[in-house]
């Protein structure tokens, strides 16, 4: 019971999700936003000639860049495949930019090369500067395509909750950070293209991965685009053993996602991620509160009122 209060002070408190609000300045420079063809945040769907092309971008945290190079390199692509699956994608290739001096640019660039042959999938471009002056910045974008989509626009009242998440590996003590990469290994590239094929045979019809907002902020990017709420079980969550759940719900986990499922499909798409040795469960419900409830232990507590408070604060067209 304790950890509920955990959680939800942790969610309060997060800086993550603060941050997510400034996304509002795209919609006020660019106007309204469509959340599937773009401009907004993650990916937006292009149709090219009748097919359905995902198109992403991701500039990591100066902080994270200047401290960890080779680390912001393997994020810059992993970022970015997640993003791809997250509405149903396979990803196709990576560009990049980088600008920075010599030894941090060949440190980024060797983590990119690393997550690249993690993940199958090629760097095929980008752009490179060399300075001892500027401050280092990398940022990456992503081409993928979809045979049919995962969008938030599919969400609906009634449909389960499902969270996946590779729960082995060590939580960084630097950053809010759950790297599995040495735990997966070659099994991460099946991984996120598990969710294209979960898309095509329509086991989930929304997703979002679990990304710098957590767990719980991610969820209400999920949700906001219709003000819908959740109703989510502490105790159903996969989780990590020796993570306190506080953290482990406002941290980026490397692979973790979240799915919306039909009724009739929610024990097949779990099925799906539990045969490969993922972590993966029905947590919940979607419900047209606008809030975000947390449960455990008999009790519950609201963590985000989306009918008062935005996330990204995109506008929609």
């Amino acid at each position: 019971m304790a950890e509920l209060d955990d959680v939800v002070a942790a969610v309060a408190a997060s800086p993550a999700i603060r941050a997510k609000r400034s996304i509002g300045l795209v919609s006020e420079v660019l106007g309204a936003s469509g959340w599937v063809e773009g401009p907004g945040d993650d990916g937006a769907a292009v149709d090219v000639d009748g097919r359905t092309v995902i198109a992403c971008g991701e500039a990591l945290w100066p902080p994270f860049v200047r401290a960890d190079p080779y680390g912001a390199g393997v994020a810059a692509v992993l970022t970015n495949v997640n993003d791809v699956a997250a509405m149903g994608g396979l990803p196709l290739g990576i560009v990049d930019t980088v600008v920075a001096d010599e030894a941090t640019a060949r440190s980024a660039l060797e983590g990119m090369r690393e997550a690249a042959r993690l993940y199958d999938v090629p760097i095929v471009g980008g752009h490179l500067t060399i300075s001892a002056d500027a401050a280092p910045s990398i940022s990456a974008f992503a081409v993928g395509s979809a045979d049919a989509l995962l969008s938030t626009t599919h969400v609906r009242e009634g449909q389960d909750l499902v969270v996946a998440a590779c729960t082995d590996g060590v939580m960084r003590e630097d950053f809010p950070f759950f790297p599995s990469f040495d735990e997966r290994g070659q099994d991460l590239a099946g991984d996120v293209r598990l969710l294209a094929d979960i898309a095509r045979k329509g086991l989930a019809v929304a997703a979002k991965d679990i990304s710098m907002a957590g767990l719980v902020g991610s969820l209400a990017m999920l949700l906001e685009w219709g003000t819908f709420g959740a109703e989510v079980g502490l105790a159903a969550l996969p989780a990590p053993r020796d993570v306190p759940l506080a953290w482990w719900c406002t941290c980026f986990p490397c692979y973790g996602f979240l799915l919306t499922c039909e009724r009739g499909q929610t024990d097949a798409c779990v099925h799906a991620f539990t045969s490969r040795g993922l972590s993966a469960a029905r947590v919940g419900g979607i419900d047209g509160t606008g809030v975000i409830t947390l449960t455990a232990g008999g009790r519950s507590l609201p963590a985000l009122d989306l009918t008062r408070v935005r996330v990204t604060g995109l506008g929609v067209r």
